[in-house]
């Protein structure tokens, strides 16, 4: 039976890692995948899901304005896939996640979402917001804090390595811009 997936973690979990991995072990079994990624997160170049250990795979993008029900039965109509994975799931809309339900529901091909759970001040991403709600199954991919502790925030840093506690939700980065934490920490970095 198909099922809506959720993979959530924090910045440098390895959500990645763990998606291309899965999708590599449908494809060595002869079974074909579907790979979509957010469009306007260009890190690993245009259409392409890249880790921070070197490996990556070709991906269609999607738009979050667009109709991601319509994407999925247009793909499935030229020809079979055993399933679907999206990175960057944060980044869908609210009404896109209805979409992959629906798909799910509808279609019968299973969808596997990896994405941001919260942003860095502590606020659910609405694609996040709506995959916890309607996910038929939701994994935590770990990572931890500085400390030891499992991370489940993360800050937001300036060029100068300062935290930054205001801004817009979304801004593109890596490494360079957000560091994961456990809640206490994150807390005393945001002065909280």
């Amino acid at each position: 039976m198909a099922k809506l997936y959720f993979h959530y973690s924090t910045m440098n979990a390895g959500k990645s890692t763990v998606l291309l991995q899965a999708s590599h072990n449908y494809r060595e079994r002869g079974m074909e995948t579907y790979l979509l990624t957010a469009a306007f997160d260009d890190r690993s170049g245009r259409g392409r899901i890249g880790s921070r250990i070197g490996i990556g795979a070709e991906a269609d993008t999607f738009q979050t304005d667009e109709d991601i029900f319509h994407k999925i039965e247009s793909r499935l109509a030229a020809g079979p896939v055993t399933c679907i994975f999206i990175d960057e799931a944060q980044f869908l809309s609210r009404e896109q996640v209805w979409d992959l339900a629906r798909a799910v529901d509808d279609l019968g091909v299973p969808i596997m979402c990896y994405g941001l759970r919260v942003d860095f001040q502590g606020e659910l991403f609405p694609g996040s917001a709506a995959l916890l709600a309607l996910a038929d199954e939701m994994r935590e991919v770990r990572t931890i804090c500085h400390c030891g502790k499992k991370a489940t925030m993360v800050v937001r840093q300036d060029a100068e390595g300062k935290t930054v506690t205001a801004g817009a939700q979304v801004q593109i980065g890596g490494n360079e811009t957000y560091v994961s934490l456990c809640r206490r920490h994150w807390r005393e970095e945001m002065g909280r």
